[in-house]
């Protein structure tokens, strides 16, 4: 018999101080949650137990009989501890054939005995050719960072920036290759940014996430989530200078 837990590994797991998310750090998406998100907290680690948990691939091909043929491929994961909360991610990627959008579908449930919240952060990672000299990044056509320079000696503090209401789109770009990031802000109403762009560094954060912060830092409350119920939650990853006519015509 499968125990609730799932598959585990030795550092996902959490623990007052816990910082095993920036010993792993890299990849184009990190996804965060769901207990907790940002800074560790009350015993839980950075970004949650969510981060480099194994997963179980459920099925994977390709779909011709559609509006929309595309490639595609689902799993699932279970964050689970005992004596405290337990959620479900059941994943579902999407790449329409011979198109330039990732798209990322996600239903995170709660599995403990318990109503518990449900916390996520998309830590999306950007590198050059993305982040180069004059990078800005707009957020519903208001551009909310740079234009950036190449380097900078020292990592920012993360800034916490509202969605419009609806569909979100976050585009980030300047002088070279583009890319738009399209979101449901019903469930992710914020974005939030961070960089560290010292030589040896240069990533550039682009992170959708479901709740605020507080000045000190801290995530602000989240409602608690009977056992059993779920929250969806959907972002389309756009190669924009491919298909410049999905996003609107003052995105900057």
């Amino acid at each position: 018999m499968a125990e609730p837990a799932g598959f585990r590994i030795p550092f996902a797991r959490g623990g007052t101080g816990d910082r095993a998310f920036n010993r792993a750090f890299g990849g184009f998406l990190n996804t965060c949650g769901f207990e907790h998100i940002r800074q560790p907290a009350d015993g839980h680690p950075l970004h949650g137990s969510a981060p480099f948990t194994p997963a179980r691939l459920n099925s994977y091909g390709e779909d011709w009989n559609t509006a929309e043929p595309l490639l595609y491929c689902e799993g699932e994961l279970v964050v689970w501890t005992f004596g405290g909360s337990g959620h479900r991610l059941h994943r579902r990627i999407e790449a329409p054939i011979g198109g330039s959008t990732l798209r990322i579908v996600d239903t995170v449930e709660v599995v403990g005995p318990d109503p518990a919240p449900i916390m996520a952060l998309y830590h999306f990672n950007l590198g050059h050719p993305l982040h180069q000299e004059g990078t800005k990044i707009s957020l519903d056509g208001v551009v909310v960072a740079g234009p950036l320079p190449r380097h900078e000696p020292a990592p920012s503090q993360p800034t916490l920036h509202t969605a419009s209401p609806g569909r979100a789109v976050c585009r980030v770009g300047g002088g070279g290759p583009i890319v738009a990031f399209h979101w449901s802000s019903d469930t992710l109403p914020w974005l939030q940014l961070w960089r560290d762009l010292r030589p040896g560094c240069g990533v550039l954060s682009v992170e959708p996430c479901s709740i605020a912060s507080s000045e000190d830092g801290r995530n602000t409350s989240a409602p608690l989530i009977e056992p059993g119920r779920s929250l969806r939650f959907e972002i389309e990853v756009i190669l924009a200078e491919a298909v410049p006519h999905l996003l609107p015509d003052n995105v900057p």
